[in-house]
């Protein structure tokens, strides 16, 4: 797909999908709200195109100050960080539609890399810097593919592939298994090999 109808669709699906989802964004904050002290939206720094730096956007799903607590920034299931509400808003993966706002302000794209955390962008080595050549997106490659569930760098080695193959009918693809990952929940925690380590 090339950029221009990206962005068309990005601002297409984006707009669309925050209009319908706004009682299920309410609901969800007003649930969050009352099951713990905290506000509802939670911003967390990132890293998106060229290295460029930008507060992404979700529901909170854990206890305020959870960075600071346990794993860090490693999240299993069965984290007690994670608050009971949140627990669901991962499961069906609500707690990333406020991502759609960062679509929406050109921060980030329907498909594409997650964007990942300045520190984790420190360990890249030069063929894994490839990596922010693209618009982090609210799902891509890796995601349909394993997601959390997979080693740091094979999720990495899998989104420099979508880099070099990126095409409609793969965006559609991606699209396809996206919505079957959200029925299973599969690959949403990080497991006994996925996830990112801090090698310091």
């Amino acid at each position: 797909m090339r950029e221009p109808l990206r962005r068309i669709f990005d601002l297409l699906v984006s707009g669309t999908v925050l209009l319908l989802s706004t009682p299920v964004l309410l609901g969800a904050m007003l649930a969050i709200r009352l099951e713990s002290r905290g506000g509802a939206i939670y911003r967390q720094r990132r890293v998106g195109q060229d290295g460029a730096p930008f507060d992404v956007l979700k529901l909170r799903t854990m206890v305020s100050g959870a960075e600071k607590m346990g794993a860090g920034l490693a999240v299993d299931d069965g984290d007690t960080r994670i608050t009971n509400v949140g627990a669901f808003l991962r499961r069906t993966s609500i707690d990333e539609l406020p991502n759609l706002v960062n679509v929406l302000k050109g921060e980030m794209s329907i498909i594409g890399p997650r964007p990942t955390v300045p520190i984790q962008v420190e360990q890249y080595t030069d063929r894994q810097r490839g990596r922010l050549a693209l618009k982090p997106g609210i799902t891509g490659w890796a995601q349909v593919n394993g997601r959390a569930s997979l080693p740091w760098p094979e999720r990495i080695e899998l989104d420099l592939w979508y880099a070099e193959h990126k095409s409609f009918r793969l965006d559609v693809r991606i699209l396809w298994l996206t919505a079957r990952m959200l029925v299973t929940g599969h690959g949403l925690y990080k497991g006994e090999t996925g996830g990112w380590v801090d090698p310091s």
